[in-house]
């Protein structure tokens, strides 16, 4: 983490305690948040983030500004103080009212942002499983909340196993996600995503790649997956806003081929995107 955090209208130093257990969603995991990638100062996608935060925001009954540019001009004084134009940046927003346990606190919600190197993820990644790790029913499905222990106690697992990450059965056994991270599969010109019903996140690359993503001959669509489908591909990749598209190397107990091209098509493709969302929003 940088030496900067962004606290509702300040920008402080990381090291200060400014926070209080009387904030309810502190202690119960009771709030929003998103993981950006900053590209050259600035925010990509910050449009998409925004948006699944106040839909998420929303069914969680978590008070969030109405107006983007409330935390937009709030997260690039950040960047600008951090001097961190090549970087990651999570943004929090935190219920602070609300139950038996709710301290004195002067507004409704907190805005907390911090910035990190960006992580080198290797070249590729190894993937085990993890079974009934989804409940694709279940109304809060897809909602990206506060309450990230399981996918972490999941993924110090595998990671201390030797893989990199997680992908989460449904309780259909189905394909849902990674515990950080979308995954994809090829099946010669057709690239293939579990749907939301699984029980997935609405991720941001996952969605740019869906919708405005186009490779002549390459065809993305959301399709149900099982672990057999892994088998079957010709590649598989995760997708994440600080991965771009990562090819896997290895699930474990499966036979993972590495014959296609649709992903490194794709990466060319998304990675054009980015650097021309980034020049036309770039500050002169």
């Amino acid at each position: 983490m940088h030496r900067y955090l962004l606290h509702n209208d300040d920008v402080r130093e990381a090291s200060m305690k400014i926070l209080s257990p009387g904030q309810v969603g502190l202690l119960s995991g009771w709030g929003v948040f998103s993981t950006l990638r900053v590209h050259r100062g600035v925010l990509f996608a910050y449009e998409r983030h925004f948006e699944r935060m106040q839909r998420d925001a929303r069914l969680l009954r978590v008070p969030f500004p109405e107006d983007p540019d409330y935390i937009r001009v709030r997260l690039l004084r950040l960047i600008q103080a951090n001097r961190a134009q090549e970087a990651t940046l999570r943004v929090v927003v935190v219920r602070n009212r609300g139950g038996s346990w709710q301290g004195p606190c002067e507004r409704d919600f907190d805005l907390i942002a911090l910035t990190a190197d960006l992580t080198d993820w290797g070249e590729s990644v190894r993937l085990t499983m993890q079974p009934q790790a989804r409940h694709a029913a279940c109304p809060m499905a897809g909602v990206k909340m506060l309450s990230w222990a399981l996918n972490l106690t999941w993924l110090e697992q595998a990671q201390q196993r030797g893989f990199d990450e997680v992908i989460l059965l449904n309780e259909r056994g189905q394909i849902s996600e990674c515990t950080s991270a979308n995954i994809f599969i090829s099946q010669g010109n057709r690239v293939w995503t579990p749907p939301l019903d699984s029980g997935c996140l609405p991720g941001v690359t996952r969605a740019v790649l869906l919708e405005e993503i186009r490779v002549p001959g390459i065809q993305v669509a959301e399709k149900a997956l099982y672990p057999e489908d892994l088998q079957e591909a010709d590649e598989i990749f995760i997708t994440s806003s600080t991965r771009d598209l990562l090819p896997v190397r290895e699930v474990e107990g499966l036979t993972v081929r590495r014959a296609g091209q649709a992903r490194s098509l794709l990466a060319d493709a998304f990675r054009r995107y980015l650097d021309e969302y980034v020049a036309s929003r770039a500050v002169v």
